[in-house]
């Protein structure tokens, strides 16, 4: 049985959406419940949630295990499954780790960005890597099963990660630096790394971490594959798009800045066009993956490497969440 799972979408949910990712095939999809919301402002997010599983309940429901994902394909439906892209939820309290679990998180970013509680985000100049605190949380995100996600945290921190967790982590969507020089692509150092530990990489189409942004082109991006998977090996790469469709500018501005600052400084290199990035021609929405699967069949992946790459793997990996 074949899967196709994006492993990370932050959208401005609707039906439309739930029925693209339909039509992509999509299986799972790992969403962004959170960026910088306390523990609180969560509830009120998975109360969000509960109301778009209810109105569009066959389409979509809340996935806990990688059972549900096999349990989505054999309905036509895709499993959603909760992440954060930071750690505010659980504030400075351990015991949260185990409550926002019980409330389907199954991804935690360390840190987004910034120094957290926890550990460094890509855009500090120094990098302490993993905190005190940061260490303890790691032992209970393994305890209770959630994944620990260090797409936005820098380079010391990433690898402390990697040696902390008992499990295998993950970086749900970023791109190697080889490629493209962005503060959150990351070094083949960390590749090696994460592959060596059982660990997955996820591919990002968000133009900023793209080879020539929104004009990158299938080709290039599919050569970039090819060389990830020297480094990695085959069933250690997926894909995390990063899609963000119909979200609005000012969605940006909560993203990068918070609560935390008053000036508004976007990072992700793109001070100077704010905005979300249009996305390139071959990659829209996630029914890309289409063209995907064809661009690497072109460049010489079989159909078993294909089908690792667009879902597989990460259908794997979510056996060992709990």
């Amino acid at each position: 049985m074949n899967y196709r799972i994006d492993n990370l979408q932050y959208c401005n949910w609707s039906r439309e959406i739930f029925e693209i990712n339909r039509e992509a095939g999509l299986d799972a999809i790992h969403v962004t419940v959170v960026y910088h919301e306390d523990y609180d402002e969560f509830l009120n997010r998975v109360k969000e949630w509960d109301e778009l599983f209810n109105k569009n309940n066959d389409l979509i429901f809340l996935g806990k295990s990688y059972e549900d994902i096999t349990k989505a394909q054999k309905e036509n439906k895709t499993a959603v499954f909760f992440g954060f892209q930071n750690c505010s939820p659980i504030e400075d309290d351990i015991n949260l780790v185990e409550k926002v679990h019980q409330f389907g998180c199954r991804f935690m970013q360390l840190t987004y960005n910034n120094q957290s509680l926890l550990a460094t985000g890509c855009y500090e100049k120094n990098d302490s890597g993993v905190t005190n605190f940061g260490r303890e949380v790691i032992k209970e995100m393994n305890r209770v099963g959630i994944v620990i996600d260090m797409s936005h945290s820098a380079e010391q921190s990433t690898l402390d990660a990697i040696d902390l967790s008992e499990k295998p982590i993950a970086i749900t969507h970023a791109n190697p630096s080889f490629w493209h020089e962005a503060k959150r692509n990351k070094s083949n150092t960390v590749l090696k790394k994460l592959a060596e530990s059982g660990g997955i990489l996820g591919l990002s189409l968000y133009a900023h971490h793209l080879k020539d942004s929104t004009n990158c082109k299938l080709d290039s991006f599919c050569e970039m594959v090819a060389r990830t998977v020297d480094i990695m090996g085959s069933k250690n790469v997926g894909i995390g798009s990063d899609l963000c469709l119909n979200q609005p500018d000012s969605i940006v501005e909560w993203m990068r800045n918070g609560t935390w600052a008053k000036a508004k400084n976007y990072g992700e290199g793109s001070k100077d066009k704010p905005g979300f990035p249009d996305q390139p021609d071959w990659f829209i929405d996630a029914r890309g993956f289409n063209n995907i699967e064809k661009g690497l069949n072109k460049i010489g992946f079989n159909d078993e490497e294909i089908n690792n790459i667009l879902g597989n793997n990460w259908f794997n990996f979510y056996k060992n969440i709990n």
